[in-house]
């Protein structure tokens, strides 16, 4: 009895490679798509705190009582139930929106991103929501002024530069 020499290599015994990496073009396009519905925190607060008109409006998709602990300073408050009746006389459609909610734990910000979209917006979704503003130590604003938390260390780094 003759026995064919085996030619794959045996699984990985740990799940990260279990299945395997994508190859290279398909893993391009796919963080280029993520890239397009997606905002890092920090690159919103570098843009709104270059001066001028940034390109974007940001929108809070909180309910009123969360708007009012803390929110964005510029943030448009529109909560994702009022989309549909509200947007069209809060925001212009030729202007790109960046919506956020709590935090990375609540899909708040990509259920406002997806009503959004539906009524015609371009929309992107602000990874890490009013949890990593907050974390990162950038300011914001409640009914009683604006505050600016000192940044959590294990999100930002001393420098404040993580050279991504």
């Amino acid at each position: 009895m003759t026995t064919t020499p085996q030619t794959t290599a045996p699984a990985p015994a740990h799940a990260v490679l279990r299945v395997p990496p994508a190859a290279p073009a398909a893993a391009a396009a796919y963080f280029r798509a993520s890239l397009a519905f997606h905002a890092d925190v920090a690159d919103v607060a570098a843009a709104l705190a270059a001066g001028g008109d940034p390109g974007f409006v940001v929108v809070d998709s909180r309910s009123t009582d969360a708007w009012n602990q803390g929110h964005v300073p510029g943030a448009v408050h529109l909560p994702t139930a009022q989309i549909p009746a509200q947007a069209e006389r809060l925001l212009d459609r030729s202007v790109p929106v960046v919506t956020y909610c709590w935090g990375p734990g609540c899909n708040g910000a990509a259920r406002a991103a997806l009503a959004l979209a539906e009524l015609g917006y371009q929309v992107k979704e602000m990874l890490g929501g009013f949890e990593y503003w907050a974390r990162e130590g950038f300011a914001y604003a409640t009914w009683e002024g604006t505050r600016r938390p000192d940044p959590d260390p294990l999100t930002t780094p001393v420098d404040g530069e993580c050279g991504c």
